[in-house]
């Protein structure tokens, strides 16, 4: 079963390649959505994909890229369609 993730990365996450190392990570996975940068310095990730797969990627959201200090990672479930593949924005 499909679900969606929308998740809040705080911390040192801008200017680090937490983006990048997310998509690769997220592509790695067979995970399909999107992260993009804040506003307020945080990143916004949405993951769509089998729930094993979420888990590994929200574990990973902790750590991120060596440069990332994480802060705090909410997440919650969304109901929406699943994009085609992973992208950054």
């Amino acid at each position: 079963m499909t679900r969606c993730l929308r998740c809040r990365v705080s911390g040192r996450v801008q200017g680090v390649f937490f983006r990048a190392s997310t998509r690769k990570q997220a592509r790695e996975l067979g995970l399909c959505g999107h992260a993009r940068n804040l506003d307020d310095g945080s990143v916004e990730v949405l993951a769509c994909g089998p729930d094993k797969d979420l888990a590994v990627l929200r574990e990973w959201l902790w750590v991120g890229p060596p440069a990332a200090r994480v802060t705090a990672v909410e997440c919650e479930a969304v109901d929406l369609e699943p994009p085609a593949d992973f992208t950054t924005g």
